[in-house]
């Protein structure tokens, strides 16, 4: 750390690009005479499905939990944390185990060395959204004057991640108001919108260790994947309400919708001044390329193969799923299993076959999310 970090510690926060660059800096300005606590974490709660998500870290090894989901009403403990809004303190983490409790992630942070845990409930304006969890190296770290000391740095860290989350959700709100107020010229809005984040949600968690994808690429492809079809509200109403098909010259409006959505993105972060919204990138990518093919004759840069940016190819697989096993005012909607064969025909082709893998191997979530997101007439 330099000099001018150890003057005023906080100072660079504003220049870190991400939420994990931003907790790391404050770790290590608490190591000095905070040495005990060695991972701070963040989990995100999603009242929708009440699972609670690993987010983002800051260990001093590599963090024993990543990539780790799990319903808050099966953590009875936490679920008690969210309940009360006051935070716990366990100076003794071998406690679950005296009493044959079953905490998994308990378990693996036990298993990494790690033995006292500081647990506070993040809340905004009475919102529970998740939780921060301090850990520390020894038995007894968490003391009473510590405690207020972490107290402050918790509040710190909610309030970074309420606002990169909030500016996200600014982005999002704008974007669903208009994209609500076209359900009437595009029928693929709506629950479609619900069901395909989430299959791209869990695509990119199948998808990360091979990939290297830490919890904040999983949380922003679940985040952006709605955006993809952005760009259709350029999209004239005779063409986008057609009934029939479209003449090859109105197919060449309809793809412009690609690059419209990219351009549109990069006007609404501008207008709004959303600066804070990070994985910017990764919400152009999904928005330009989510109609390449794997064979180069997709729009609208004829991307061939890895060539087209992982988030793209999830989100095709995803946005393709979905149509198929919705129903259109021109089709009846198919079961899984056959549209999980259409994909397997597609893969190699058109999609990519690690992503169609991904999301077949987890049907039963797949499942799930149908049971909660039930189609409407929208789709």
């Amino acid at each position: 750390m330099s000099d001018s970090q150890h003057t005023n510690p906080w100072r660079s926060l504003n220049d870190a690009d991400t939420i994990a660059e931003k907790l790391k800096l404050i770790h290590e300005v608490m190591v000095p005479h905070m040495p005990h606590i060695t991972r701070i974490a963040v989990a995100l709660y999603d009242p929708e499905t009440d699972y609670l998500r690993t987010f983002v870290y800051s260990s001093k090894e590599e963090s024993p939990l990543t990539h780790y989901e799990a319903k808050l009403a099966e953590c009875v403990s936490l679920g008690e944390i969210a309940a009360s809004g006051e935070p716990r303190v366990v100076n003794d983490l071998s406690v679950f185990n005296r009493y044959g409790e079953e905490h998994q992630h308990t378990q693996r942070i036990y298993d990494a060395g790690l033995r006292s845990s500081y647990t506070l409930p993040m809340q905004w304006n009475g919102h529970f959204f998740g939780f921060v969890f301090f850990n520390g190296d020894e038995e007894g770290v968490f003391e009473e004057r510590l405690l207020t000391e972490l107290d402050v740095i918790a509040q710190m860290i909610t309030l970074l991640i309420y606002n990169e989350r909030n500016n996200v959700r600014v982005l999002l709100a704008t974007i669903k108001s208009a994209l609500d107020f076209s359900h009437s010229r595009d029928p693929e809005t709506g629950g479609h919108l619900e069901r395909m984040s989430r299959y791209a949600q869990l695509i990119a968690q199948a998808l990360a260790p091979a990939h290297g994808l830490d919890d904040q690429y999983v949380e922003h492809i679940y985040l952006f994947a709605p955006l993809h079809d952005l760009g259709k509200l350029s999209i004239p109403d005779r063409i986008l309400m057609k009934e029939g098909p479209l003449s090859e010259t109105e197919l060449e409006v309809m793809r412009t919708h690609a690059e419209e959505g990219r351009n549109l993105i990069d006007k609404l972060l501008l207008n709004y001044g959303l600066n804070g919204v990070t994985h910017v990138e990764m919400l152009r990518n999904i928005a330009l390329h989510h109609h390449e093919a794997l064979d180069g004759t997709g729009y609208p840069d004829r991307l061939v193969g890895s060539a087209i940016p992982l988030e793209a190819r999830i989100v095709a697989v995803a946005d393709v799923f979905d149509a198929l096993t919705s129903r259109r005012p021109y089709k009846d909607a198919w079961s899984n299993h056959r549209a999980f064969e259409e994909l397997r025909n597609l893969a190699g082709v058109k999609l990519d076959p690690e992503c169609v893998e991904a999301l077949i191997q987890r049907s039963d979530q797949v499942e799930e999310i149908q049971r909660l997101f039930k189609e409407n007439r929208f789709g």
